[in-house]
């Protein structure tokens, strides 16, 4: 197993653990999400359901809040999401590898850009065994961000 494969089963891991703890009450669909810092640090995220459906926040954009107000947005090296519907012990099943949103691709770009750094995405099943390997670029091809405002 080489390295990357090592850190993102590890990164992999703290998204389904920070799954269990999902408030989706009306979806029953669990999503966690991790980041890597470039100093090791991982920082996670769950999604957050409200009954104004359109109020409900993302997996990703919990995670990446999180890091925004430790000053670490710059920071993000890689990203991992996993997701599945709601166990009975609170962790994501089923067998489909998880991506993110174009909502959240979109928001990850802008750490990205800010990071100056293309980020691997790590999209995984709910119990962690299939893990994809993506880039952000790809997964956001054309993206808007900071750079087309000239403020990168």
């Amino acid at each position: 197993m080489s390295f990357e494969d090592a850190g993102a089963s590890v990164l992999v891991e703290a998204a389904r653990e920070a799954a269990r703890h999902a408030h989706a009450p009306y979806s029953k669909f669990a999503v966690g999400a991790a980041l890597l810092l470039n100093d090791g640090t991982i920082v996670t995220g769950t999604n957050f359901e409200n009954a104004s459906y359109g109020l409900s926040l993302c997996a990703e954009t919990v995670a990446l809040a999180i890091a925004n107000a430790q000053g670490r947005l710059a920071d993000i090296v890689a990203v991992a999401v996993i997701g599945g519907a709601m166990g009975p012990d609170g962790l994501p099943t089923g067998a489909d590898v998880v991506g993110p949103c174009g909502r959240c691709r979109q928001v990850m770009n802008e750490a990205a850009e800010m990071g100056g750094r293309d980020l691997p995405v790590f999209c995984a099943s709910a119990d962690g065994r299939k893990i994809e390997r993506h880039m952000l670029s790809a997964l956001l091809p054309h993206a808007f961000g900071p750079k087309d405002l000239g403020l990168a």
